[in-house]
């Protein structure tokens, strides 16, 4: 094995004991470096002379951060000088040898890649490093040291909406301790789960290996979760290969499941279920999987016990939650509370119905219970377009509802213990030609690529409500779109079927806010996600369509909704301000 691991160094362009322990060399580059990235401190290992001292630097720590020693010699002796304090990191090193990387004609594609310019730039790092459960940077760090050339933030930015849905760092060794073997790293990549193009990953990686190869690097490296097998793929893709090099850190909250193995009674629960459970067990709460499948978990702290299904708990009663499942009495409940809520009809009652689709010009067919975008069929003109809806509803609730259609943003707002705590935009979702796919084969790769973003929870379906939304635009799934051209699938917004969702909490109008806490109360449920049908977020104009009594909270990041959800849970537990 060891023979081996010399032999891809050597390949790699070095032997393995050089990258660490040359004396000479050691001797022409700065002692004890520690350079601050933003989202913690790398602390080149070749570096430190005294391992005793590394372990003393990595244990200066600051919370909420991460700092990393990377290229180790000998990780055991750093570990042993704080066992209980450090450890091991389980990531693999990789290398790509510029002397043997070609670039590749940039195909085309629904984005731009760039520098880091704004300050609204940090604010869109962070919100993708949250969205991807990744340690958030020091935006006044990061915004002073913008111009740095040791540090380099790669940006990519989609053509349409100007949205950052992809970064990555840069750290050129040469510039930051005058490193003599020549070489660059690549960290902190990231991509927005929601980006509608492919290549992004890939299209960053190249930009910092061909930035760092116009500057004379002789190769750019990187550490991966040794199982991260999608991240992995990409890299050996490009030509990277596996090297000898080793990290160290600390124990600490967000390297948790590193050191120890993540918590194996809680695997199988799903990204709703697991949120809250990860924010609880970092309290102090003991966490206990009922059913791993549907989302079921028990939180105990000293006397008090409480079961939870996601984010329905014991303290929604039975009433609040059948006042939620149930589309019309909800309506019915805001409606007497004097919050705006569209006309219904039954589905049964044809004359009731055909007279609402006169009035209004278009409705929505639903089932009367239901969830995640099922059996919906939204913006339909004929009666027998209702018809149709009316027989698929059918299929998932035998009690189906006609809805006065209201145009409008797709807006989902968190209330949590009465209190807004999150609102965003949903959007359905679309597909973006590339020129000779199908539009069934963009669906197709833009599901994978959701379901692989989402663990499995959001993918477009291939149904009828697919192909009559497709067909209302004189496009078929066999139809070839031309390249960079849109194409929206659906006319739902659900995220289980495909949709996206875009944070506005900070936008919402005092108007919107004061509705859906209202409706909260009359509905009398301590957690629920409203969804309104607004003209504009920052107008007080809306319809409120539905009340979800499960919300899911991981779709709502980087707002803390897990943490408000443990809060009314355990009020012991929450942080003192």
């Amino acid at each position: 094995m060891i023979r081996k691991e010399i032999a891809r160094a050597l390949r790699a362009g070095q032997s393995a004991l050089s990258l660490h322990t040359n004396p000479p060399e050691r001797e022409t580059m700065p002692s004890d470096v520690i350079i601050e990235c933003g989202w913690g401190r790398l602390l080149p290992a070749q570096t430190w002379r005294d391992p005793a001292l590394l372990a003393t630097a990595l244990l200066q720590e600051r919370p909420g951060q991460r700092d990393i020693a990377f290229y180790v010699e000998k990780p055991q002796v750093v570990v042993a000088s704080a066992p209980q304090q450090l450890f091991l990191d389980p990531s693999d090193a990789f290398r790509l040898q510029f002397a043997s990387y070609r670039t590749r004609r940039a195909a085309r594609r629904g984005f731009t890649l760039r520098r880091l310019r704004t300050r609204a730039d940090v604010a869109a790092i962070n919100a993708l490093y949250r969205a991807r459960r990744m340690v958030p940077v020091d935006p006044l760090r990061v915004w002073r040291e913008r111009a740095s050339r040791g540090i380099t933030y790669a940006l990519a930015e989609d053509r349409d909406s100007g949205e950052v849905i992809g970064v990555a760092m840069g750290l050129d060794h040469v510039e930051e301790f005058a490193d003599v073997h020549n070489g660059a790293s690549l960290w902190a990549l990231a991509v927005a789960p929601q980006a509608t193009h492919p290549g992004i990953g890939e299209a960053l990686v190249r930009y910092l290996a061909e930035h760092y190869q116009a500057r004379g690097r002789a190769w750019m490296d990187v550490s991966v979760m040794h199982d991260n097998e999608q991240a992995i793929a990409l890299y050996e893709k490009l030509g990277f290969q596996r090297i000898p090099a080793f990290a160290v850190k600390r124990c600490n909250a967000i390297n948790e499941p590193l050191f120890t193995g993540g918590h194996a009674a809680l695997e199988g629960l799903n990204p709703y279920a697991r949120l809250i459970v990860d924010e609880a067990v970092r309290r102090g709460v003991h966490a206990e999987v009922v059913d791993a499948e549907n989302g079921y978990f028990r939180l105990t702290l000293g006397g008090r016990s409480i079961v939870c299904r996601e984010s329905l708990s014991e303290l929604t009663s039975a009433v609040a939650m059948s006042r939620c499942q149930d589309k019309r009495v909800t309506l019915k409940l805001l409606a007497a509370a004097g919050l705006a809520v569209p006309q219904q009809a039954d589905a049964a009652d044809e004359g009731g119905w055909l007279a609402l689709l006169a009035s209004s010009g278009a409705v929505v067919v639903k089932p009367v219970e239901g969830e995640q975008g099922k059996g919906i069929s939204v913006n339909l003109r004929s009666a027998d377009e209702v018809r149709a809806a009316i027989a698929r509803a059918r299929q998932f609730c035998d009690r189906v509802v006609v809805e006065q259609f209201c145009a409008g943003h797709d807006l989902r707002i968190v209330v949590i213990d009465f209190r807004v705590v999150a609102a965003a935009v949903r959007r359905p979702p679309v597909v973006v030609g590339d020129g000779h796919s199908s539009v069934r084969a963009l669906i197709d790769k833009q599901s994978r690529r959701r379901a692989a973003a989402t663990d499995g929870e959001s993918r477009i379906p291939l149904d009828a409500e697919t192909e009559r939304c497709i067909a209302a635009q004189g496009a078929s799934l066999d139809t070839v779109l031309l390249a960079d051209t849109r194409l929206q699938v659906r006319n739902t917004a659900n995220l289980h079927t495909g949709g996206t969702i875009h944070d506005v909490t900070a936008e919402l109008h005092p108007a919107l806010r004061e509705a859906a806490e209202q409706a909260a109360r009359a509905l009398d449920i301590p957690v629920t996600g409203l969804d309104f049908l607004v003209t504009a977020v920052d107008g007080p104009d809306y319809v409120i369509i539905e009340a979800n009594e499960r919300p899911g909270l991981a779709n709502h990041e980087p707002q803390p909704t897990a943490e408000r959800f443990v809060d009314l849970l355990f009020p012991r537990t929450r942080a003192v301000a």
